[in-house]
């Protein structure tokens, strides 16, 4: 049996303080795959783009300190579609033949690779995930206005960027992510579908994500939950 080539994609702008969490979390995944019978090896590309703070540095040292095969690719785009678009066509050229994509400021739950590889060797070639906001990042009352609004099951209805997984051969009939400030994985979604490959959404690798009001993407998650809170 052919040992499977994993590429993980994290785009970042100004994440110096969350992306260290980010990699741990991810590293803890790699980590768990190493009790498959058949190991996978994991590439993982942090896409910074339009940094001006230490978000270079802070991704360098924590791949180091994690023994991460981590690939640091800058982009000045300012947009996460094209982040998305240059991580994911560097693992593809590194020869991955499934893609995970997380945000710097999430943290994914240990067994988020072992899941996702699980569905792909069932004959998925595309799962969507689920995300919650941190709870220390909002009140009470604003967390539980997030989740009256969210369905987190088996089946459920929602596209996360920051969550989710598909193989290189779906991602390169779709066309790719496109260079949007928003919405680039709803698109992608909904191309993948509509060539008709199989696809699953599941709450079993439910990550956590940055509940701040004042995100990178302003239209994203951050908006989302300010307008939310208004």
């Amino acid at each position: 049996m052919t040992r499977p080539h994993v590429g993980v994609v994290i785009p970042a702008r100004n994440e110096e303080q969350l992306l260290p969490r980010c990699l741990a979390a991810v590293a803890a995944a790699v980590a768990a795959l190493k009790g498959r019978v058949v190991p996978a090896e994991v590439s993982v590309a942090v896409v910074l783009d339009s940094c001006t703070d230490g978000s270079a540095r802070a991704a360098a040292q924590a791949g180091r300190r994690l023994g991460l095969d981590l690939h640091l690719l800058q982009t000045d785009a300012g947009s996460v579609g094209a982040a998305r678009h240059v991580g994911t066509a560097a693992m593809l050229g590194l020869g991955a033949q499934w893609i995970a994509v997380t945000d710097a400021d999430t943290v994914v739950p240990a067994g988020w690779l072992v899941i996702q590889l699980g569905f792909a060797d069932a004959g998925y070639e595309l799962v969507l995930g689920t995300v919650e906001p941190d709870a220390a990042d909002l009140s009470a009352e604003h967390l539980a206005r997030w989740h009256a609004e969210h369905r987190l099951t088996e089946g459920h209805p929602h596209i996360h960027g920051a969550n989710m997984a598909f193989s290189a051969r779906a991602y390169t009939a779709a066309g790719g992510f496109e260079p949007l400030h928003v919405h680039e994985d709803v698109q992608l979604v909904s191309r993948i579908r509509a060539a008709g490959a199989g696809w699953t959404a599941t709450d079993r690798m439910r990550a956590v994500t940055s509940g701040r009001l004042d995100g990178r993407v302003p239209a994203g998650f951050s908006g989302y939950l300010r307008r939310l809170g208004a």
